[in-house]
């Protein structure tokens, strides 16, 4: 796919070391942006100081400051920041009697509150420009109920009308803001939900005593799949597109 209006934008991607985040990063390279690759781990920065285009930062997104902090050095050093796909997110697996406090704040912490820091941070300067695209990464548990997943799917629900209401304020700006909600998607995330070999199999089938549905395309995502629906949205292909939700799930929440 190739999207000539990516070339020469400026791109921060959150979540950067992960799965998703890593192809992400990827992809805005080879459409000629710079990329400006954030995450809370350590191998963020093993994992993109040599590329080209890519500048790697090692920082916590829930710190109001260090973001602020990150946000004007990318725009003194990078350039003024053209998009945003914000692709962090974290899941704890538990049923609500077994869920402690510390795990439900922090998945509210990482898929939502610090959402909100970066978002507030970067669309602020977005406004004074007129100009911008932002892409949130939820999930298609934002709209179907999973079980030993309340703190994981109420977060990315809240992630996802966040970015909706965002959408809504920043329009008159010509920022746009849309959402990706991936299920099933073959990454570290997903394979913690296996309990044996049969995993990918069972994540397609489906497990109907956990009122699960399985995957209509008998496949598991890929994380080029939601890369790909990340760039288009962030690209001028989408340009008289904001406030959407577009699901990467195979048809597993049948279109819900």
């Amino acid at each position: 796919m190739q999207l000539q209006d990516i070339a020469g934008k400026t791109v921060i991607v959150t979540g950067a070391a992960g799965g998703i985040g890593r192809v992400v990063v990827e992809s805005f390279v080879q459409q000629g942006a710079h990329v400006a690759a954030v995450d809370c781990q350590s191998k963020v920065m093993e994992r993109f100081q040599q590329k080209p285009q890519v500048t790697p930062f090692c920082v916590d997104i829930s710190d109001v400051d260090a973001v602020e902090e990150l946000v004007e050095t990318v725009e003194n050093r990078i350039g003024a920041i053209d998009i945003l796909a914000n692709v962090a997110g974290v899941l704890h697996l538990a049923e609500v009697d077994a869920l402690t406090q510390e795990d439900w704040e922090q998945t509210f912490e990482v898929n939502a509150t610090s959402l909100f820091i970066v978002t507030k941070a970067i669309s602020r300067r977005m406004k004074s420009r007129e100009q911008g695209s932002i892409v949130v990464v939820s999930s298609n548990a934002g709209r179907m109920p999973r079980m030993s997943m309340a703190a994981y799917a109420a977060s990315k629900a809240a992630a996802t009308m966040y970015t909706k209401c965002l959408g809504l304020e920043l329009a008159s700006y010509n920022i746009r803001c849309n959402v990706v909600s991936p299920g099933s998607t073959e990454t570290d995330m997903l394979r913690q939900l296996w309990t044996d070999a049969n995993g990918a199999e069972q994540s397609i089938k489906g497990t109907q005593e956990a009122y699960r549905l399985g995957i209509p395309l008998q496949k598991l995502g890929q994380a080029q799949d939601v890369a790909d629906t990340i760039l288009f949205l962030a690209s001028d292909c989408s340009g008289h597109m904001t406030m959407e939700d577009i699901c990467v799930d195979g048809g597993a929440t049948l279109g819900v």
